[in-house]
């Protein structure tokens, strides 16, 4: 159950920002240790809200436990969206950086595995050592800029998982542009060998001169005799 629900809140959040045809491999979010920090004093301020009307009971605090529990929701949802909406999406093409600064404002930039000269990640402090997380790196081939996230747990992994991919894009991607070069040399070298053999067929076949010619010549001969009989009726009247 719960799996089902993080599957389909990945869904809802994350499905906009990827192609039809483009397959997700993993979502990368910053440690959870990060997240619960962030909520934590939203639910710790709905918390002692709730405590103190159930310890007082009391018509004017339950007002004030409503009105701060909608406050405080609103306080959790934004936090909520600021940890869980920072993340990068892992396909089969690339990687895309999503940033959230608010609830109207949205960043999202993507980046092909042709794009990225390479990736990198950095371990800081005594607990980022401790919980195993990290800031990782992409550096772009076409500007040369770095996006990076931070806080990412297991960074080694992350950055195994986008270089496989990345080996597995490009090796598609070269063998799509062999068989598009195979192909159109093989049209080309047809064309040649067509022309080629139309044009000896053309030098080796005397035929059609021939017949010409020799109708041509029989046209001439029978012109001539049609003259010379012109010419004997003429002088047999006379």
């Amino acid at each position: 159950m719960p799996f089902t629900m993080a599957s389909m809140l990945q869904s809802f959040l994350f499905k906009r920002h990827v192609e039809d045809d483009e397959v997700v491999t993993r979502i990368v979010h910053r440690h959870w240790a990060i997240g619960l920090k962030i909520v934590f004093w939203p639910l710790f301020s709905l918390v002692v809200a709730w405590g103190l009307f159930a310890w007082t009971l009391a018509q004017p605090i339950l007002v004030l436990t409503l009105l701060w529990t909608a406050g405080a929701s609103v306080w959790l949802l934004r936090n909520f969206f600021d940890y869980y909406l920072d993340a990068w999406i892992i396909t089969d093409k690339g990687v895309i950086d999503l940033a959230w600064f608010g609830w109207f404002h949205r960043q999202s930039t993507r980046v092909l595995y042709s794009d990225i000269q390479g990736v990198s990640y950095e371990i800081h402090g005594v607990l980022g050592t401790l919980l195993q997380f990290g800031t990782i790196s992409i550096e772009k081939i076409s500007s040369g800029s770095l996006i990076s996230l931070p806080q990412v747990p297991m960074p080694k992994q992350v950055e195994a998982l986008i270089l496989s991919k990345m080996e597995v894009y490009m090796h598609s991607k070269n063998m799509k542009n062999a068989k598009h070069v195979e192909q159109l040399l093989s049209t080309f070298i047809a064309e040649q060998l067509n022309l080629r053999s139309m044009k000896k067929f053309e030098d080796s076949d005397p035929i059609p001169q021939i017949e010409t010619e020799a109708i041509s010549a029989a046209i001439k001969k029978s012109a001539k005799k049609a003259t010379r009989r012109k010419k004997v009726s003429t002088s047999s009247e006379s």
